[in-house]
């Protein structure tokens, strides 16, 4: 049969170890026989950005402000350990928190539900969703390592000279500091993200920080959420029969393990980080998360919200068999090609990406899966393949719907 033809380019930005291996499987097994990709590609691996200085990364942000869609591999973010094991010439930041700032974003994750994988967390009937603010905060820090004695200090010089300074802390000894930032704006644009998505899907929008505590910096986004819902979205939310609901984020986690699931969980940038791979693993597996970040002007950024499954890459060095789950992955590339059919108009396209995602899911539920999640499933005959097998047999199954 004839390939589906792409009018736009996606912006492909490949990755590291295992998932960068899975990457090119993808492509050659479950989109190339039927779709003429059309991709600008940028190569993400830790030795590129080294190479680069990491401009590859700014590039690849670029590219997706270019073009409107982009799908992204995992990446490492270099620790002290991997600076000396890929011999670096610094530690570099996280690309997805570099390409988060420049396209200045929310991410929403999902997780991928099927019917024989059941929520560890007994009372979940519905998906939760996290959205995750991605500017800001520890993210784009400024970190001091403390060798000595002193005082560190706060300040703000404005443009017109007026300084305001106060004393962080009066160090005896070794410390160290950390100093990070949020900007109004950045705030607004994730409200509204978020305001938007729960209109969209119709469900309750529940935010939560810790402005108790941090009665300045967190209490910021409160009265920002609170004013944007006020003044722009209280009356189609009223009309729509849905809530937006605010509380300090410990109360939310103890709501949210005695709810039914199906609302939007609003997080800050790092509690938007942990809260993800948590609601991840207690639907099953960190591997069945869907991850799209969303621009204030409608660029889409869709990755795997795990990392790059580093023990499997070394036993894939060594040549034995892995068992690597490639579903987060698969539902990256189908939720940009999804995306690129909607706005070039391509129904094929968008058609393809459903599909292949609907076959993905017919797979597992059959019993057919990696080992993963044979260890959750409860399907009564399972089946554990290898990673490429897995992608042979969803294939397979795309092919007899």
């Amino acid at each position: 049969m004839s390939k589906i033809k792409m009018n736009t380019p996606l912006v492909e930005i490949d990755g590291d170890e295992m998932t960068r291996i899975i990457w090119k499987m993808i492509k050659e097994i479950l989109l190339e026989p039927y779709v003429d990709l059309k991709t600008e590609y940028y190569d993400l691996a830790l030795k590129e950005r080294d190479r680069t200085d990491d401009q590859i990364t700014v590039d690849a942000a670029n590219a997706i402000k270019k073009y409107g869609v982009g799908v992204k591999c995992a990446t490492i973010t270099p620790n002290a350990q991997r600076v000396e094991e890929y011999n670096l010439k610094k530690m570099w930041k996280s690309p997805n928190g570099t390409i988060r700032s420049i396209l200045d974003g929310t991410v929403f994750r999902a997780p991928i539900i099927t019917k024989t994988i059941k929520p560890f967390v007994k009372t979940w009937k519905k998906p939760i969703v996290i959205a995750r603010h991605a500017y800001g905060d520890i993210y784009k820090d400024v970190e001091i390592k403390v060798e000595k004695a002193g005082k560190a200090e706060l300040v703000f010089t404005s443009e017109d000279g007026e300084v305001i300074r106060k004393t962080i802390h009066e160090f005896d000894d070794s410390g160290v500091i950390l100093g990070m930032h949020n900007t109004d704006k950045s705030i607004r644009s994730f409200a509204r993200a978020c305001f938007n998505y729960a209109l969209d899907q119709k469900i309750d929008l529940w935010f939560s920080t810790k402005d108790t505590i941090s009665k300045t910096y967190d209490h910021r986004f409160k009265d920002i959420f609170a004013e944007i819902y006020e003044t722009e979205y209280k009356e189609k939310f009223e009309a729509n029969n849905i809530e937006y609901f605010y509380t300090l984020i410990d109360d939310v986690v103890a709501r949210i393990v005695r709810s039914e699931g199906g609302m939007l969980w609003a997080c800050k940038n790092y509690d938007g980080d942990v809260m993800s791979d948590m609601v991840a693993s207690a639907f099953g597996s960190l591997a069945m998360m869907t991850s799209v970040l969303v621009s204030p002007d409608g660029k889409y950024e869709y990755e795997a919200a795990h990392g790059t499954v580093t023990r499997h890459y070394y036993r894939h060095l060594k040549g034995e068999e892995t068992s690597t789950n490639s579903m987060a992955t698969i539902f990256a590339w189908t939720g940009a090609l999804r995306k690129r059919g909607e706005l070039d108009g391509i129904d094929e396209l968008a058609e393809f990406a459903d599909k292949l995602e609907k076959a993905s899911i017919a797979t597992i539920e059959k019993g057919i899966m990696t080992k993963d999640l044979a260890l959750l499933s409860e399907a009564e005959e399972k089946r554990v393949v290898n990673t490429e097998e897995f992608l042979i047999e969803i294939k397979n199954t795309l092919e007899s719907m």
